[in-house]
């Protein structure tokens, strides 16, 4: 029951006349509108020099759908190698959207390259192709590679050469490892399915044989870096070991 209303005389006295139940719930009712305001009133005083957003949604504001791979996104950036070392079709791109599809029987990744990538032509053709993992020293120049083609080379081979990158042989494609010891890893892959491709230019890849840089090893020197989506990376800091909480997953530890 709220409180007494100019223009409202007939309602005098009604509380008194309620029933007990009906005073408790009136009084109930009065006492949590009290503490809401009193709540509301120290948060306000708190918070004076950042005024509450009164489009916030349980706390939240709202994010555009079409931005949030900005959110879930990133696994490191990668370096991917196609084409055959032995003939010089070997060509060299960036790529920020990948994913871990299944951990074994068999371990599969999906990336996402497009036709409208100069290496598209040669991943169809040859099925096969290598994931190079860049140290963060390598940052500028990895971004550097993601913004030119291998169409503006005289051959695929020619940005190797334009950015000093080392081709090796790998074991077990054609396409070759990028060497160097600013390179973390590198991961020699075949396609295990196309199903994906025409329409999410999805890719799944299944790794055949995989090289460690033991300088150079996640945590342990070697520093990932990730693109956010909007040109801005976040590089590998600190490791939070919570190996003794993940009881379930124990057969993914070393």
């Amino acid at each position: 029951m709220g409180p007494k209303r100019k223009g409202q005389p007939e309602q005098q006295g009604e509380t008194s006349r309620a029933s007990p139940a009906k005073q408790r719930r009136a009084n109930n009712t009065k006492k949590a509108e009290t503490e809401a305001e009193t709540e509301t009133s120290a948060s306000s005083s708190s918070s004076s020099s950042k005024p509450r957003d009164s489009k916030l949604y349980h706390g939240f504001e709202t994010y555009p759908p079409s931005r949030v791979f900005r959110l879930i996104e990133p696994g490191p950036v990668l370096l991917v190698t196609t084409g055959s070392l032995a003939d010089s079709t070997h060509n060299v791109m960036t790529i920020g959207f990948h994913m871990v599809m299944q951990h074994e029987s068999p371990p599969l990744i999906g990336i996402c390259l497009g036709p409208w990538d100069a290496s598209f032509a040669a991943l169809k053709k040859n099925r096969e192709c290598v994931l190079a993992v860049p140290d963060v020293a390598m940052a500028e120049v990895v971004v550097d590679i993601g913004n030119c083609s291998a169409d503006e080379e005289d051959e695929p081979s020619g940005k190797w050469q334009r950015f000093s990158l080392e081709a090796c042989p790998a074991a077990k494609v054609k396409a070759p490892l990028v060497g160097g010891s600013d390179v973390i890893a590198n991961i020699e892959c075949v396609v295990e399915d196309t199903k994906m491709v025409s329409k999410y230019s999805m890719w799944v890849l299944k790794p055949v044989k995989a090289w460690l840089n033991p300088d150079k090893k996640p945590g342990e020197g070697g520093r990932m870096f990730h693109h956010r989506g909007d040109g801005t990376f976040v590089i590998d800091g600190e490791v939070l070991d919570l190996k003794d909480r993940m009881v379930k997953w124990r057969e993914y530890q070393d």
